[in-house]
């Protein structure tokens, strides 16, 4: 199972692999949210799915659930499995030193590493948008950028950003949280952004301002054509 992200690829975020026969039908891949699942070496061991795994098992600090104490471990047993063609990883703990041997690990198993950005407290000046998106495209296959808009110039300067990288041949995924910004995850790929996340089930969302998975499919296929899957 392969992932390229040379085209807009749609994730369905999801804890319980269970899910996965529901994403079929809108879904690329399914991102598996390792941190808040209760067991997920063992759901991993036990995916028989047909869409592609993107793991991530994201800290507290960035807005997820995992334990420090193996946090890291984990994703690297979890890129052992052939179902898993890519893994997330935060900048900032590859900024902090940690997390190298993980990407090391995936480029020689083959598997996309997407180096991801989360600002749940507001929009960096558009300077600084730019900045994350090249520090995390020098590390990682895929540069992801969430950020939280407070009002329509904060989206615009994200798509902006977005826009102009993309335009530079970079990867890129980029959405801007919370309601003024909510529109973003339909309009982002129109600029150059590759992935989308939204929840198999409505009821889970894993982001503030998520579609739900079957209105995010539409609404790009509908701004991107019919052919953006």
């Amino acid at each position: 199972m392969g992932l390229d992200f040379e085209t807009f690829v749609l994730a369905a975020a999801t804890a319980d692999l269970d899910e996965e026969p529901d994403a079929r039908p809108h879904a690329d891949c399914v991102e598996f949210r390792m941190d808040l699942a209760a067991a997920p070496l063992a759901a991993l061991d036990g995916y028989d799915g047909e869409l592609p795994l993107l793991a991530t098992n994201r800290p507290t600090w960035e807005g997820g659930e995992a334990d420090p104490e193996g946090r890291l471990d984990a994703l690297e047993t979890a890129i052992e499995h052939d179902a898993v063609a890519a893994v997330d990883v935060e900048l900032a703990a590859l900024s902090n030193g940690d997390g190298h041997d993980l990407v090391e690990r995936a480029a020689e198993l083959g598997v996309a590493v997407v180096v991801s950005t989360h600002d749940f407290e507001g929009t960096p000046p558009r300077p600084e948008l730019g900045r994350l998106l090249t520090r995390a495209g020098e590390v990682g296959d895929v540069a992801k950028l969430a950020v939280t808009a407070t009002d329509r110039d904060d989206a615009l300067d994200l798509l902006a950003a977005t826009r102009a990288h993309a335009a530079e041949g970079a990867t890129v995924a980029t959405m801007a949280m919370g309601e003024p910004g909510r529109h973003t995850r339909a309009v982002a790929p129109v600029y150059g952004s590759r992935i989308g996340y939204a929840p198999v089930d409505p009821a889970r969302t894993t982001a503030p301002g998520q579609y739900d998975l079957a209105t995010l499919r539409s609404l790009v296929d509908g701004l991107l054509g019919e052919g953006s899957r």
